[in-house]
């Protein structure tokens, strides 16, 4: 290969990588499990396109949990659940306690399985949830 063609195809691959770590797609859902998810790139998406929707998690939400991007994180993240006072929502390290999983799995003693009338969350995007929270549900 001449040395023109590795430059060209070297920029390309360089830009391919920006667009997508710098400049991707925040509202698309991704595809892929993630070992280490950011809440950025692969929960807010998640939660923006499946929850903080028009009469759920939205401006207007009942029960203080807006999951709109901005305040979603603060409104998740060691914050008591109103169901269920003894668990928090999200409790960083420990997917199975949080209540979020809890209700995203239907496993739930009191209401309904979110997102609540509503296609479940499918596999990659509940074990993207739960790799996130069992990473410490950082905030990045």
């Amino acid at each position: 290969m001449n040395q023109k063609k590795i430059f060209w195809t070297g920029l390309i691959v360089l830009a391919a990588l920006a667009l997508h770590y710098c400049g991707g797609n925040p509202a698309a859902e991704p595809e892929f499990v993630y070992s280490d998810p950011s809440f950025m790139f692969h929960i807010q998406p998640i939660l923006t396109n499946n929850c903080a929707l028009y009469g759920c998690h939205n401006s207007t939400a009942k029960a203080g949990l807006i999951l709109l991007e901005g305040p979603a994180y603060i409104n998740l993240v060691n914050v008591s659940s109103t169901q269920v006072p003894s668990l928090m929502r999200v409790l960083p390290g420990d997917a199975t306690n949080s209540y979020m999983i809890i209700k995203i799995e239907g496993d739930q003693t009191t209401g309904t399985r979110m997102p609540q009338g509503r296609e479940a969350l499918d596999e990659i995007q509940t074990q993207n949830i739960k790799n996130w929270i069992i990473k410490g549900a950082k905030d990045n």
